[in-house]
Order: C-alpha cells, then structure tokens, then sequence
C-alpha cells in the first residue's frame, strides 16, 4: 500500500535541513537509503500514512500547514513549531510502538491538539 522512494533531491527543496524523509500518501520519499530499514522511521512515516487517509491528503495537507504556522506564531521557532504539531506529536509519541497502528483508533491524532 505505500512505497519507499529515495530521492535526495526532492528532500532538500521541500523540506528543512534537518528532515530525513516526507510522507505524502501513499509514498514514503526518504533522504538515505539506510532509512528504509529503519523500523521507528517507517513506523512514524506510516502513522502519517493513517492520519493522511483519515483526512484524504489535502486536508491533512491543509491543516497540517495552519498548525504549523499557528504555532510557528506562537513559539518563533521553526522546531519547537513542527515538534508540536498534532500529526508530529502523535507519530513521536508511538514511533516506538511497533503494534500502535494495530490499536490506533481513527482520529488519533485530535487528542493531541
């Protein structure tokens, strides 16, 4: 259902310096080869994966950016806005729970906000 994609390129004109990958339904375009054996990295791609087929990709697109740029407002600093995202705070959170996606109720990610 989703594909891994290793293209640097990509990686360093859509995103900050220090991401190693982006999710955009149903691909995981990642930075570094070795990424793809990275089970808490695919672990917390996928859980955007979920979170992206919850709201249809432009809506999690949509409200993904508002969010960022609301706290963005809030924290002036680009890190400290992107960590607390809802969708990041969720897939943090349960990057290390290998069996999350198989308990995640829908909509996870709204007690994170």
């Amino acid at each position: 259902m989703w594909w891994i994609i290793i293209s640097p390129n990509i990686i360093k004109y859509f995103t900050p310096k220090k991401i190693a990958g982006i999710t955009l339904f149903p691909f995981i375009i990642i930075e570094k080869k070795d990424l793809k054996y990275d089970k808490t990295f695919i672990n917390h791609e996928l859980i955007h994966i979920y979170q992206q087929m919850e709201l249809f990709v432009i809506l999690f697109v949509i409200l993904y950016y508002i969010e960022f740029f609301i706290l963005l407002l809030k924290y002036k600093n680009v890190t400290q806005a992107y960590r607390n995202i809802s969708f990041e705070r969720e897939a943090y959170e349960n990057e290390t729970n290998y069996n999350y996606l198989e308990t995640r109720k829908w909509f996870s990610f709204i007690k994170y906000w």
